[in-house]
């Protein structure tokens, strides 16, 4: 039998895979591939795939950009469902606020520690 662990480390594989693939074979940047990733998650989870798929794989899903995607879904749908029209502006930054407070603290926190160079363009 397949462990959650193993379907989470294959579908996180095949994941990065597609996105070096793009990036070998495309002139898309990492950047909007990054973009791209969030944006599906967003579809998976507006059409009520997200669910299902983090369900079999776990982190897999969720781990990855796709996951950040599907909790922006998720919050929406569920501030919309509260809030009615103003839930599609509040949703998103209402279910992603810690995940980002805690990016924005420790990019903060670490540029304590490091000296900042000038690019030399």
């Amino acid at each position: 039998m397949i462990t959650k662990a193993l379907l989470a480390f294959l579908l996180g594989g095949i994941i990065c895979v597609v996105a070096q693939i793009l990036i070998d074979k495309t002139k898309l940047t990492p950047a909007r591939i990054l973009v791209s990733y969030v944006v599906f998650g967003v579809f998976l989870g507006a059409v009520g795939l997200y669910e299902p798929i983090f369900e079999i794989f776990g982190c897999g899903i969720s781990v990855p950009l796709i996951g950040f995607g599907g909790n922006i879904a998720k919050g929406v749908r569920v501030s919309v469902e509260s809030d009615g029209f103003l839930g599609i502006l509040k949703g998103s930054l209402t279910a992603s606020s810690a995940g980002l407070t805690l990016a924005l603290l420790s990019g903060l926190i670490s540029s304590f520690f490091s000296k900042g160079k000038s690019k030399n363009l």
